[in-house]
């Protein structure tokens, strides 16, 4: 037998397959056959040889359709968790079936596929527009389809669903865990199930159950084509596939969890352990040390399975802090996992999203991964949603405002702040919604989460929401509450799709979908969490709203920098923006800092690479009193043309001449495109920096 250098899983060889697995502590391995027609049966067991820190087998029986196991003994003794009674299944496997007794086996797949030729999609991160979506969710109402196709991956991938991101206006699908995944004990015992999926029980293998019925009962791979198919019509269609992936932890769960795999190959090797136990840094039970070789391996062998063989765009890191923390438990953004995530030739291309936090020390990371990765910007969610609604609130109760428009200006012009001049404003992945939290229009509805059916005594979920009900708890028959809340709704939307960064949409958020109040659905697989096709006349309105931003969007690149401004300069990839107060006049200490009127304006000049030169202005009100709104004159403006105005549920006509007065309505945002081009082109910009705290932006340059 030739020299292994490390697990691969199974992989052909002559006359046979060869499966290794990685166990530095294990004493001795076997390989475990079970029937096909009852994975329960177990058939023979074949003991495994040992090479180094590898144990091999090479055999003729590990054909298409076998189940199949691992028996994995050792040492006992504190970080040891083996147990030979136990069948474990091997972490590279990619097919895994559940057994009638409620057992998982491994399998042996074909994992042949055609693709046709079609390639990925070649889209610019300044064009990217992210969907976050649930496979089963999107389609599980959808009456365009076959029946046996809702909520599968199938159904993602059928013409009507394709036709509907294409006309939305989205580039890129980011799919919530398609790892194969298992509810919770906890979960099952109250009768309950994982629906999000952030319960991984294998990083190789596809959750079966999102699979049409027809690929499911196919034990030769029927599960892994159907997802490629999925991807392969995404692509052909122009259409990105991101995958939610999640490495922190898995679904073994604490010292008292079901052993299913690591846990039970070599525990001390793959999990963070103190003199107590196991470290749960990830609110799930257990945290994989990523200080240890083998975790980074898996990880890494995981991800080039997916972009390999899944021809899978990219990926979004759950609690990505864990994967950057050492021995010490310190995060550490040069941790040889995130630099070998870069790094690898396999990954090139691919598109790296953190979720930069976790549960542990110091957890909270924003802006602080390396270069070569994006990260969700929560900041950027809470400034704007305290603009929009919480001070909103303020206002009405008989307070002044808590915050002028200088946050709000460092967040629509890209963060500068946590994210470095060499990372520039594309590494803010920015959003006002997510799987987790209130949706959009819940966020208008609710001051309160409204958890109760998950069971926890509505104990679960966050409570700092920066919500507002405008005035009425839940839904109502009144018009005027139900106007304002559109309106808020619409503020939201407009500033995400008009800010500098990369923007991504919640499934629903595009016509208002609710919740009724549930910010923590993640064990809600119903009606509650899947997405209506039947809409209301003010969804389809505000649906036709979405899309009219996200085609502003594609439009003009002012509004969509690769880089940042840079003082006396001008920037390839860059908007110039300068920022103007209610009056049209330079923005003054006093603008940035007062929440007195909290209007302000920003006129954004592109200096595009390969697209056409475009100017926009953006107006800001954010008062609860309309107000005249004199408009700048830039240099060679020939007239200001509204493309957008949240205030309206339908758009109006208007033009006006630069210097004009406009009636903008209170708490409402306004787009225009500025026609005319300044006097010979796009002239270099001579730019006034000043710094006032808390660090409003200077003339001519995002906030810093």
């Amino acid at each position: 037998m030739a020299g292994v250098d490390r697990a691969r899983g199974i992989e052909p060889i002559a006359g046979g397959q060869r499966l290794t697995v990685w166990s530095r502590n294990a004493d001795r391995m076997e390989l475990r056959l079970f029937d096909p027609h009852d994975p329960d049966w177990l058939i023979d067991a074949i003991p495994m040889q040992r090479q180094g820190d590898v144990f091999v087998i090479d055999t003729d029986r590990l054909v298409v359709g076998t189940p199949y196991a691992l028996g994995v003994d050792g040492p006992e003794g504190p970080g040891h968790a083996f147990d030979w009674t136990r069948n474990a299944l091997p972490p590279h496997a990619r097919g895994i079936v559940r057994t009638p007794h409620g057992q998982h086996r491994a399998t042996v797949v074909d994992d042949a596929f055609d693709w046709g030729g079609v390639a990925r999609p070649d889209i610019p991160s300044s064009r990217r527009v992210i969907y976050e979506a649930h496979v089963k969710g999107l389609t599980k109402l959808s009456p365009h389809m076959p029946p046996e196709l809702r909520g599968t991956y199938a159904g993602l991938a059928h013409p009507s669903t394709i036709d509907y991101l294409r006309d939305l206006g989205v580039t890129s699908v980011q799919l919530l865990p398609i790892h194969l995944f298992v509810s919770e004990q906890r979960l099952i015992q109250q009768g309950r199930v994982n629906y999000w999926g952030y319960n991984t029980l294998s990083w190789f293998a596809p959750h079966s159950a999102y699979a049409s019925r027809k690929a499911q009962f196919d034990g030769t791979g029927g599960v892994l084509r159907e997802v490629k198919g999925m991807v392969r019509l995404l692509h052909e269609a122009g259409i990105e596939v991101l995958l939610d992936v999640v490495y922190n932890h898995t679904a073994e769960e604490g010292a008292g969890g079901p052993p299913s795999s690591l846990r039970l190959i070599d525990n001390a090797s793959y999990y963070r352990h103190d003199d107590s136990g196991l470290v749960d840094w990830t609110g799930c039970g257990n945290t994989v040390d990523f200080s240890l070789p083998a975790a980074q391996q898996l990880v890494l062998d995981s991800l080039r399975h997916w972009r390999e063989e899944f021809q899978v765009d990219g990926f979004r890191f759950d609690l990505a802090t864990t994967l950057g923390r050492g021995a010490d438990g310190a995060y550490d953004p040069q941790h040889p996992l995130l630099q070998a995530i870069l790094a690898d030739p396999a990954l090139r291309g691919a598109t790296m999203i953190a979720e930069p936090w976790d549960l542990g020390p110091d957890g909270w990371r924003t802006g602080q991964f390396p270069a070569g990765f994006s990260e969700w910007n929560d900041g950027f969610r809470g400034t704007v949603r305290r603009f929009w609604l919480s001070d909103l609130r303020e206002f009405r109760a008989g307070g002044e405002g808590a915050t002028g428009v200088g946050p709000l200006a460092h967040a629509v012009s890209g963060s500068e702040g946590p994210f470095s001049a060499t990372r520039g404003p594309l590494a803010s992945l920015n959003f006002i919604t997510a799987h987790d939290g209130f949706t959009l229009a819940d966020l208008t509805r609710y001051d309160r989460k409204h958890n109760e059916a998950n069971g926890e005594e509505n104990r679960d979920g966050t409570d700092d929401n920066r919500s507002y009900n405008h005035g009425v708890e839940g839904r109502t028959d009144d018009v005027a509450v139900q106007h304002d809340r559109r309106r808020s709704m619409r503020n939201l939307l407009g500033t995400l799709l008009v800010s500098a960064g990369v923007p991504m949409l919640t499934m629903g958020d595009e016509f208002g979908r609710s919740q009724r109040g549930n910010n923590n659905a993640y064990c809600q697989d119903s009606a509650l969490t899947w997405m209506r096709w039947d809409r209301r006349e003010w969804q389809d309105a505000f649906l036709a709203q979405t899309r009219r931003l996200l085609q502003l969007r594609r439009e003009h690149p002012a509004l969509r920098p690769l880089e940042y401004g840079q003082s006396e300069q001008r920037v390839a990839g860059s908007s110039r923006l300068d920022w103007f107060n209610v009056a049209g006049s330079r923005m003054t200490i006093d603008d940035w800092d007062h929440s007195h009127d909290r209007t302000m304006q920003m006129l954004a000049e592109s200096t595009p690479i390969d697209e056409a030169y475009s100017r926009v202005l953006v107006i800001f009100h954010g008062s609860p009193r309309d107000a005249l709104v004199t408009t700048p004159e830039p240099d060679g403006a020939t007239g200001l043309e509204l493309l957008w105005d949240s205030a309206a549920d339908r758009l109006a006509d208007e033009r006006v001449a630069p210097g004009a007065q406009v009636a903008v309505a209170a708490m409402s945002l306004r787009v225009y495109a500025v026609h005319g081009m300044p006097a010979g082109g796009a002239p270099a910009a001579t730019v006034v920096r000043f710094r006032v705290p808390p660090s409003p932006p200077a003339p001519g340059q995002p906030l810093a």
